[in-house]
């Protein structure tokens, strides 16, 4: 963040702006700093106005700016901007600020509400107020609390006394579950009485009932308005049928719903129960199939929940899983990685490269590695990453090249290093095939990781895992009992840690050991323990009888 700002106002009062600033420069997470610098700043000189000092308004919108770009999900502050803008400068730089805001979180009722408040109240032109109305209709109109937004689309219309308007957007809203929709149904059916047939249902709808009447009339003649009397009461029915059904719906949500304490942004995190609710909310939406309802609930959700990474996960895997919809997955990817999840916590940033990956775009996938790696050096998770992307595109020695690079840099602590020794080991034993390389990489390297953990599981779980014959077994199993030795007496481990990895010997002792095992077995487990352990002994015993089948084995209580 730039920290050049210049402030109007004061001696005093700069004072205190510069002294704001400078705690939102040191830690620009820290949302109650920035609450603190834009209330002083937007109070400078008594209370910006349009006779405030260039100075005081341009200092006060770079700091809306900034506070904004940080946290664009405060709908609360783009109307306090949107507000000071038209005190400052008028109607037209109050609408960007508008459309700024609600670009950047769309499905805000309550901005959306204002934003179209404001245009009732400021433009002349209804054609356009209404083209407004329809835009926010497409953005927040299927909200569960959306009321506060139709009545006032509907008020509109009522000013102009547009009852066919009135009308259509309430045909609309009746198959809407929501808060309210009992009411919106009672206008739409008292409305219905004055409108004409035709615009009460579809053409075809319309005429299936008029022949089914015509058919019943064909016994006993009914004149013209003994038919629309019947076809108005049949029209009701399957008015009815829809209401019914919204309640339907409405009632099924309503169990989610009611659980929503914060539908709204804010930095402090969501309780358990929050996030257990977002979570069956969202699997009872994915199971009813609607796309568009789905998608809208994933957006309210990310609202709410904007940085937990594994509702951003779930929506782009979700995204991923409908037909043609790769740009969509990209967007949610970008406004994820770019916005609101922080560095800290890469996982999002991974799937982003893996989807680039996918996408053929393998030179984008390569930057947000690197770009993590920028941030976060040394991450473990990314690295190997990285160098799996390397091997797909250029081989094994590419995936090498990126781990020895990184095994060099100073970026990287001991614990990342050993990590990184073991992944390249394990290439050449999985990918390349050949174990004595990979050994020979163990071997090569053991003394700098001496007190590292991961290394010496891996090469232990590696020699472990060495495919044998009754023919090489002797010679697999002098190589582990030399590395057990070496682990025991060569490794700076903890004393526990050394304990868990014997145990490991151990247990191959008893399923894979030859004449000597149990007499090893047992040396070892007093060496360990101070003494020979029988219940340490059955327990391993029942481990090595369960892996291996044996029914007759059980854990004594």
């Amino acid at each position: 963040m730039a920290t050049d700002v210049s402030f109007g106002g004061a001696d005093e009062e700069n004072a205190e702006l510069k002294k704001l600033h400078a705690e939102v420069v040191e830690n620009s997470d820290e949302f109650e700093a920035w609450e603190k610098l834009v209330r002083a700043a937007e109070t400078q000189e008594g209370g910006l106005n349009r006779n405030s000092s260039p100075q005081a308004i341009s200092s006060t919108r770079a700091v809306y700016d900034r506070f904004l770009a940080k946290f664009p999900l405060f709908f609360g502050y783009w109307k306090k901007y949107a507000d000071l803008e038209f005190s400052i400068a008028g109607t037209e730089a109050a609408e960007m600020v508008y459309e700024r805001g609600v670009a950047s979180i769309s499905n805000s009722v309550d901005l959306w509400t204002n934003f179209c408040s404001f245009k009732v109240d400021t433009c002349h032109d209804n054609d356009l107020i209404r083209e407004l109305f329809e835009r926010g209709a497409n953005c927040v109109g299927l909200d569960f609390l959306a009321h506060p937004f139709w009545d006032k689309y509907l008020e509109f219309e009522e000013r102009l006394e547009a009852l066919d308007k009135i009308f259509a957007i309430l045909g609309r809203v009746i198959h809407i579950p929501m808060h309210q929709y009992a009411r919106y149904f009672e206008r739409y059916r008292q409305l219905a009485q004055s409108r004409p047939v035709q615009e009460l249902v579809p053409s075809d709808t319309l005429a299936q009932f008029r022949a089914e009447i015509e058919m019943e009339g064909m016994q006993k003649p009914r004149t013209e308005l003994e038919i629309e009397r019947e076809l108005r009461a049949r029209i009701d029915s399957f008015h009815l049928e829809i209401f019914h059904r919204t309640q339907t719906e409405t009632t099924k949500r309503w169990t989610y719903e009611q659980e929503i304490k914060r539908p709204y942004f804010h930095v402090t995190e969501l309780d358990e129960a929050q996030l257990a609710n977002w979570r069956k909310y969202l699997d009872f939406e994915e199971s009813e199939g609607n796309y568009q309802r789905t998608a809208f609930l994933f957006e309210r959700c990310l609202v709410a929940a904007a940085y937990y990474d594994e509702f951003w996960v779930r929506f782009a895997r979700w995204m991923l899983s409908k037909d043609n919809k790769q740009e969509e997955v990209r967007n949610i990817y970008q406004r994820a990685s770019c916005i609101y999840l922080p560095i800290s916590s890469p996982v999002i940033r991974i799937h982003y490269a893996l989807f680039e990956e996918m996408s053929g775009r393998p030179d984008v996938s390569e930057a947000i590695y690197e770009a993590i790696l920028m941030n976060i050096p040394g991450h473990i998770e990314t690295i190997i990453s990285w160098a799996n992307l390397q091997r797909r595109l250029g081989g094994l020695d590419a995936a090498i090249k990126v781990l020895k690079t990184q095994i060099d840099s100073d970026a990287c602590d001991i614990y990342t290093k050993s990590a990184l020794v073991a992944t390249w080991a394990k290439l050449l034993w999985r990918v390349k095939g050949s174990p004595e390389e990979a050994r020979q990489v163990f071997q090569k390297n053991y003394e700098w990781y001496l007190d590292s953990k991961p290394f010496w599981q891996e090469w232990l779980f590696f020699e472990l895992q060495q495919p044998t014959s009754a023919s090489t077994e002797p010679t697999q199993q002098s190589l582990i009992k030399q590395l057990h030795s070496a682990i025991h007496e060569k490794s700076r481990l903890p004393v526990q840690v050394k304990k868990d990895l014997a145990h490991h010997y151990q247990i191959y002792l008893l399923e894979r050991g030859g004449k000597e095992a149990a007499r090893e077995y047992l040396n070892l487990d007093s060496e360990i323990n101070g003494s020979v352990s029988s219940m340490g002994f059955l327990d391993l015993a029942w481990d090595a009888g369960v892996a291996a089948g044996d029914p007759t084995l059980s854990r004594r209580a």
